[in-house]
């Protein structure tokens, strides 16, 4: 089962509509050193500054003994100047605030043993609210009652991040490389198994797994599948997130091992076989350095499985694993012609685009499909992220660090589709033997259409569906060069994967063949070329006559 999922750029980077992460740093009273802490906060009840040197030092008042939600919790004279710490619970945020607000709190930090969520109101309520609220994790409560004393300060603020960071030049390198090379080795793989098969050639070569050719059938069907896969996540993911999963730690496996057993099988040991057994996958006597690898490979794919959360590491294999499902996904799937490039290309042009700018509109929360089910719902209680997608964590030293690891992220259909279309432009260079000029231009427009992402992620300051570039990009450049080289036809029909038919010449039957004399030597009307033969594998049919004929012809010549 392959996961229809194009996850999208900066799903990380897409503010909340009802929450942002800041920082909170505690110090003892009168000293200058101290701590930050993640904070989550609502910038609707009110905004906070963006230095810490504009940011207000105040003093706690602790009363994690209560949850403040009567006029019984608050002690006597109030909180003059103060921020309240209470515990989350037994009534709403606007409740704890209105009453925090009433009785002269300059804030509010409400401490939460379950995951950080957005504390949320409603306009009026926003209205009327004016101090910072913010949530803070009982973890930290916590080590703050063991680091600082009881006259604690804390000064709240939200420290801004870069629009961009150095973490995608490392996504633009992994994406244009795992391109370029699966376009590349896709290319050169399907001419030698068409080398092998007019060679007849019963090497171990041919038992390599087969190429799918997409039709638009396939097309049509697929993105019906995409569409009932995002809406389905969107309804229920947290039980679709485990299938996900499960389904990336086989496939991902499996195209591990086949990108790596083309390397494995040169190397000159372990090519002898396990004894006879009647064990599963083995009976059939694999080589040992098959074996090896397979266990590799699957103890790659289960670490990654178990350790999936970890958030300092566990991306490397993560995207060891997507790069090499890619490739293997490029060198299965073919797309026959550039008709069948231009559209599914097209058509998953317009399943992103409506997906991330048009069902905003259709939800009531207001927020994309896309950007909810690549991000992960907020409300969700696995707390899964979508393993479908390259992964890099980002690289300055924000402060806000502290509350997530945040990354940037590029889905696989970022990747596999437009790598398809590199893929038939290598083909296609090969046999009309172009000297790779659409392989590269090709790869140059997909590089090209990245940067545009980057640039229109830092000016929108939004998720961007990456396709909404990588199209135009790549199909335009495709088509130019096409339209310069003036083989337009030939690249739209895939006609230079077609072998030429054979025609027959006519031949004169009254003629009977007689052994051949220097004078009169007996020659082919038509001889055939030897490219013709090559690349027929099937020659149509030759009539009786015709074929009696041929025999003479050819007995005349030997005799010459």
């Amino acid at each position: 089962m392959r996961v229809p999922t194009s996850v999208f750029w900066a799903a990380f980077f897409v503010k909340q509509a009802l929450g942002e992460h800041g920082m909170a740093h505690f110090s003892d009273q009168g000293k200058s050193k101290g701590k930050d802490y993640c904070i989550f906060y609502n910038p609707r009840w009110a905004a906070l500054p963006q230095d810490l040197s504009k940011a207000s030092r105040l003093q706690i008042y602790d009363l994690t003994s209560s949850v403040l939600c009567s006029v019984s919790d608050v002690p006597e004279g109030g909180f003059p100047n103060r921020i309240p710490m209470v515990l989350r619970g037994n009534c709403t945020f606007y409740e704890k605030v209105r009453l925090a607000q009433h009785n002269g709190a300059r804030g509010i930090l409400i401490v939460s043993k379950d995951r950080l969520t957005p504390p949320a109101g409603n306009v009026s309520q926003y209205e009327e609210i004016d101090i910072p609220v913010a949530l803070l994790s009982y973890a930290d409560m916590l080590d703050i009652s063991k680091t600082f004393g009881m006259g604690r300060e804390v000064a709240m603020y939200a420290p801004s991040e870069p629009k961009l960071d150095y973490n995608m030049v490392i996504i633009f390198l992994m994406a244009v490389g795992t391109v370029a090379v699966g376009g590349y080795w896709a290319g050169s793989r399907d001419i030698k198994k068409r080398y092998m098969k007019h060679k007849r050639d019963d090497s171990a070569e041919k038992q390599d797994e087969e190429t799918v050719d997409v039709t638009p059938i396939m097309i049509c069907v697929f993105v019906v599948m995409c569409c009932t896969m995002l809406v389905l996540l969107y309804f229920f993911y947290d039980h679709l997130v485990y299938v996900i999963i499960g389904t990336f730690c086989v496939a991902s496996a499996v195209s591990l091992h086949s990108c790596l057993w083309p390397f494995v099988r040169r190397l000159p040991f372990g090519k002898c076989r396990i004894p006879e057994n009647n064990l599963p996958y083995c009976h059939k006597r694999p080589q040992v350095r098959m074996l090896l690898l397979t266990v590799f490979c699957v103890g790659v794919s289960a670490t990654w499985c178990v350790f999936r959360n970890e958030d300092q590491w566990a991306w490397v294999l993560q995207d060891a694993l997507g790069i090499a499902f890619c490739l293997s996904m490029l060198k299965t799937i073919r797309l026959p012609t550039f008709k069948a490039c231009t559209l599914l290309l097209v058509v998953l042009f317009v399943y992103d685009v409506f997906f991330v700018f048009i069902t905003p509109h259709l939800t009531e929360s207001g927020e994309s499909i896309m950007v909810e089910v690549a991000a992960g719902p907020i409300n969700s209680s696995t707390h899964e992220k979508l393993p479908m997608v390259l992964k890099v964590p980002r690289l300055n030293s924000s402060p806000l660090a502290l509350c997530d690891r945040p990354f940037s992220l590029l889905g696989f259909g970022d990747i596999l589709v437009p790598g398809l279309l590199v893929a038939y432009c290598h083909r296609f260079d090969i046999l009309m033997q172009s000297s790779r000029i659409y392989f590269v231009a090709c790869t140059i427009g997909y590089g090209i259409g990245l940067l545009i992402t980057f640039v229109a992620l830092a000016l929108m300051e939004t998720g961007q569906p990456a396709l909404l570039y990588l199209v135009p990009c790549t199909l335009l450049t495709s088509l130019a060069v096409a339209l310069w080289r003036r083989e337009l036809p030939l690249f739209w029909t895939g006609s230079g994967f077609v072998p030429p038919p054979i025609v027959m010449a006519p031949i004169n039957c009254t003629q009977t063949a007689g052994p051949s004399t220097k004078d009169e030597p007996l020659t082919n009307p038509d001889p055939q070329t030897p490219d013709a033969t090559n690349q027929s594998e099937d020659p149509p049919p030759v009539s009786p006559p015709a074929e009696e004929v041929a025999q003479a012809e050819g007995k005349a010549t030997k005799s010459e």
